[in-house]
């Protein structure tokens, strides 16, 4: 409940309380609060149980922490049901990678070499090549970028 609050903070909330209510008052507030927080904490379960009683028996494995957006995705990504685990078990990215590059370093030599190949006669380079513009013509204009 209190995991924010540390040891500093709870010394000056105890110095402080013993100046506000004074040392003879001070044990009956802390009855008080603690009679309090019991009370709220039987209301809210309460209220849970009735609210697990008219949903009806479909949803008695029903918890109220999963309505939290981190742990209702997180309990999704682990469902058995999915497979979503073979997926990622069965997915290598260091696999993936190396085969992306082998085929980007085999295409760079065979475009290499079929440049060589193309000048020397015999095949035609389909590489594009940029176009150099033209005195008249005029780069695109955009009037939003302006």
């Amino acid at each position: 409940m209190f995991n924010d609050i540390g040891p500093l903070e709870l010394v000056t909330l105890i110095v402080l309380a013993v100046l506000v209510f004074g040392p003879d008052k001070l044990p009956k507030v802390i009855q008080d609060v603690t009679r309090t927080i019991r009370k709220i904490r039987e209301f809210s379960e309460s209220a849970k149980n009735d609210i697990r009683e008219e949903l009806g028996p479909e949803f008695k494995d029903f918890e109220f922490e999963d309505l939290n957006p981190k742990t209702f995705i997180r309990k999704q990504l682990d469902n058995e049901d999915l497979g979503l685990k073979e997926i990622r078990n069965g997915f290598d990215l260091k696999k993936e990678m190396a085969e992306v590059t082998d085929a980007v370093h085999s295409r760079e030599s065979d475009t290499s070499s079929a440049s060589s190949a193309g000048s020397s006669g015999g095949r035609i380079d389909m590489t594009k090549k940029p176009e150099t513009p033209g005195a008249d013509d005029r780069p695109p204009f955009d009037a939003d970028a302006t």
